[in-house]
């Protein structure tokens, strides 16, 4: 078989369904098979799965979920040259999602994994959609099919690396060849980079398919944006040693600067004053995300029990 899809599930609410439809619908000129790994929902979530044709389910407890070994899991029990992974809030934009993100692993042989675009749902709001447009466009600048070229750049240069590592899971496909060699590493957070990580280091390429497009956004609220910006800080600084927010100063200089840039970019980008509600919440929300990498940066000097308490990730887990 050409591909396979493998969707991870919790209580997947009511967008999952629109999703499901959306990935049976996809058209290519191969077979695909699809498997949602569904870890103790109890919103439905299941029972839709089983009554939609053509997707398999496989459940596993709550406990046994992990973001590297679920995903392993999935790809152990598909066929696909090709498995293409989403989480179930991921949209595809279209029937071609799927062709175009194998059209891209299939380039050239050495490419083990491949991510596509998110595109904001409308009702995240004017600066989820700018941040995530500027992030991908990022992208375009490089070549798309990126190999460990420079390795003394890539020893010193920690954007450069950061360029390579990233890879998100949330649209991405791997090269089951590659994936029996290198599997996802069984970590609590950014497994997806992680993978990236080695295999670049293990020689081979990554790319991204622009036209593989799905919408995938968070609003996250003040509190949870913290406890989110805490996982991703606690995780890079502990997996690749990145630093997002290394002071004080830092952390209240970013969130004044990401606060008038927001503000700025408000009235340039001539927002509707409808949409004004957003701006009023910019100064919380950049400061929380400031303080959330911050703490995250100095994780191993909190006790581990407040670690769990701030961590979102941790919290959901033990649902």
């Amino acid at each position: 078989m050409k591909a396979s899809v493998i969707i991870p599930t919790k209580n997947a609410g009511r967008q999952f369904e629109r999703v499901l439809d959306a990935v049976v619908a996809q058209q290519a000129p191969w077979a695909f098979e699809v498997l949602v790994v569904d870890s103790g929902s109890t919103d439905g979530t299941v029972e839709l799965v089983r009554a939609t044709d053509g997707v398999r389910l496989h459940e596993i407890p709550p406990e046994e979920f992990g973001h590297g070994k679920t995903r392993n899991l999935g790809v152990s029990l598909t066929s696909g040259e090709f498995i293409a992974v989403i989480t179930h809030d991921a949209l595809p934009v279209n029937d071609r999602w799927l062709r175009e993100l194998i059209d891209a692993a299939e380039q050239s042989d050495d490419i083990a994994g491949v991510f596509g675009r998110h595109l904001s749902y409308e009702h995240d709001g004017p600066f989820m959609e700018r941040d995530l447009r500027l992030h991908f466009d990022g992208f375009t600048q490089w070549p798309a099919v990126m190999r460990l070229d420079d390795p003394e750049r890539y020893r010193s240069d920690q954007g450069y690396r950061q360029l390579l590592h990233f890879f998100s899971d949330n649209n991405a496909c791997l090269r089951r060849s590659v994936w029996e060699k290198i599997p996802y590493p069984d970590v609590d957070f950014a497994e997806d980079q992680l993978w990236a990580q080695q295999i670049i280091e293990a020689g081979y390429a990554r790319a991204y398919a622009d036209r593989a497009v799905v919408f995938h956004s968070h609003t996250y609220g003040f509190i949870d944006l913290f406890r989110r910006s805490f996982d991703e800080s606690r995780a890079l600084q502990r997996l690749f040693g990145y630093e997002l927010c290394p002071s004080v100063t830092q952390m209240l200089g970013q969130s004044a600067r990401t606060i008038w840039a927001d503000i700025r970019y408000f009235f340039k980008a001539g927002i509707p004053l409808t949409e004004i509600a957003w701006l009023f919440k910019v100064p919380l929300r950049n400061t929380a995300r400031q303080l959330g990498y911050y703490l995250g940066q100095r994780h191993q000097r909190l006790p581990q029990a407040v670690v769990q308490r701030v961590s979102r990730d941790m919290s959901l887990q033990r649902k």
